[in-house]
């Protein structure tokens, strides 16, 4: 069986400022989610990687950008997770001024998998991640994660009222929502195939760019 592109993903590199980030044009997905939303289990899941994306036990204190290059060269954008409480407000408003510019202006950006508990999905926050990325034009593809926690019926009413307030808020954006469970492995195929789309598409940049030098910035 052929191996999903996900699949052996590797650490890449850390931005904590827009001069960090890579410069060799490889297209990215990012990953952004509340703390404990599930994010970094997402990550792991999908690239087969047990601890490729650390969970924190200070959650919301690593204000990185954490990339994986994937084997046809492309990049997973691991966003630090957001509105937990005990973060400094003046790290807070740094983190918010370099994740606003980078969904907005990262030219690289393809799309964004937003991760969001089952149970309190599209929170202030998250809706305020869909208004920076949405107008861009970008494909955003929703998890409802730790759907494992919920009843059938629960899941059902989830995804129901969660796709209800995208359609109402961003009306015939490029939002798709799913449920998902790293634990009890809901979802991972139709995760997959999403988020392998948008990377099928930029296939021919990412194997040209794999060959180039990969750094940091200056």
């Amino acid at each position: 069986m052929t191996a999903h592109p996900f699949h052996r993903a590797d650490f890449a590199t850390t931005a904590a400022e827009w001069r960090q980030l890579p410069r060799d044009g490889a297209p990215e997905v990012a990953f952004a989610g509340r703390s404990n939303s599930g994010k970094s289990s997402a990550i792991n899941v999908l690239t087969q990687r047990k601890r490729l994306a650390y969970v924190s036990r200070t959650p919301g204190r690593t204000q990185h950008i954490n990339f994986f290059r994937l084997p046809s060269g492309a990049l997973l954008a691991d966003l630090p997770g957001y509105g937990y409480a005990a973060v400094p407000a003046a790290m807070q408003r740094q983190w918010r001024g370099f994740l606003a510019r980078y969904l907005t202006e990262r030219s690289t950006l393809v799309g964004l998998v937003l991760v969001m508990d089952a149970r309190h999905p599209l929170t202030e926050l998250d809706l305020r991640m869909l208004g920076w990325f949405v107008p861009t034009g970008r494909p955003v593809h929703a998890l409802l994660t730790k759907a494992d926690k919920l009843s059938p019926a629960e899941q059902r009413r989830a995804l129901r009222e969660a796709r209800s307030v995208i359609e109402r808020d961003f009306g015939d954006a490029q939002v798709s929502i799913q449920l998902f469970s790293a634990e009890a492995h809901i979802g991972i195929p139709e995760a997959e195939n999403a988020v392998g789309a948008w990377l099928a598409v930029h296939a021919p940049i990412a194997a040209a760019q794999k060959e180039r030098p990969r750094h940091q910035g200056e």
